[in-house]
């Protein structure tokens, strides 16, 4: 059975891995805007080794800009050494690259993907770090608009999203999962849909207490293991409550990702009609993914398969948020809407 990584796929993976390896990020050409003087160092591949193309400090033009796309180069490169100073520029100039209609929108899904991946990755180097925080939130709201553009913008997301686990990619998947979730299940207001929005993107936070041998173990966590993974929505409680910088409701997708309507989830244990609906949502989006990406102890379930067994009542997720979240997928599965 065909799963949503057989469909869609990551995108340029083993490029990007290579490139990786040799201590450069690829980046895509359309990121970048004309005539701005730039902090990072800009490289060419030229099918052997990266060269030079603008140093930093200098200008972009207009005219290099249009050179790059008519020979094709999509794609320059930043070096790791630079990578803070690339996503700084990017955050700053999202707004702008999302309203350029000279940009496409699996580009911009590219974008905004990598760039909250890298944002994430960020959180988790810091997770009480301020700044941190505050580049969540205006990422949110900057970006929130596009991913409910509509049909086009949300399969796009899913086209470049990475579904080889890791706490970053996992947590944005949440993230676009979550939000289009919620547009459907018709929560409209922006407010309310950016609370939301930051609370998923962060709900794994409180992995960030939890050892490395513990999160990347090869096989079966056992009982005190469990017992320590537990924790987590608790602890991301408590390190979003040391910045106090995130709203009140952003805390639930945090705190109740874990829960289920049976009551058998964790922490608390909650039942049906104690759990608010961010929490329902985000648990779904949550569930789901961690299902259909590939873990290091155990392949990909194929998104039927994932569906079906959520769909089982003693499951606990929210049935008709569920039932939801399938239509939801149909364009890309139309074999699992019944």
């Amino acid at each position: 059975m065909l799963s949503i990584i057989d469909i869609m796929g990551p995108i340029v993976e083993s490029v990007q891995k290579r490139q990786d390896l040799l201590g450069y990020i690829p980046i895509y050409t359309r990121s970048l805007a004309a005539d701005n003087i730039l902090d990072f160092d800009l490289y060419v591949f030229d099918g052997r080794d990266m060269v030079l193309f603008r140093s930093s400090q200098s200008s972009l033009t207009s005219e290099s800009c249009s050179d790059l796309l008519k020979r094709n180069l999509n794609r320059l490169y930043v070096s790791a050494n630079q990578r803070h100073e690339y996503q700084q520029y990017i955050r700053t100039n999202i707004s702008q690259i999302l309203e350029d209609k000279s940009v496409d929108d699996f580009t911009k899904a590219s974008i905004v993907y990598d760039s909250a991946k890298e944002l994430v990755r960020d959180v988790f180097a810091d997770p009480t770090k301020c700044q941190h925080i505050k580049d969540s939130q205006a990422f949110v709201e900057s970006t929130i608009l596009y991913v409910l553009k509509g049909q086009n913008a949300f399969l796009n997301m899913l086209r470049v999203m990475s579904f080889d686990y890791t706490v970053f990619t996992h947590s944005v998947n949440v993230y676009t999962f979550s939000l289009a979730l919620a547009h459907a299940a018709g929560i409209a207001k922006t407010d309310e849909l950016i609370k939301l929005a930051t609370g998923a993107l962060l709900h794994d936070v409180g992995k960030t207490r939890i050892s490395e041998s513990i999160l990347h173990k090869s096989g079966p966590l056992d009982q005190s293991e469990w017992q320590i993974m537990h924790r987590h929505p608790q602890w991301g409680v408590e390190l979003m409550s040391e910045t106090d910088l995130i709203p009140q409701e952003s805390y639930i997708p945090i705190s109740q990702h874990h829960e289920r309507e049976s009551g058998r989830g964790y922490p608390d244990g909650l039942g049906h009609d104690d759990i608010h609906i961010y929490g329902k949502i985000v648990a779904i989006a949550d569930a789901f993914d961690a299902m259909t990406t590939n873990r290091v102890y155990r392949a990909a379930e194929g998104t039927f398969s994932t569906l079906k067994t959520m769909s089982a009542p003693e499951e606990g997720f929210d049935e008709p948020l569920l039932r939801q979240f399938i239509r939801l997928l149909g364009p890309v599965r139309p074999d699992i809407v019944r």
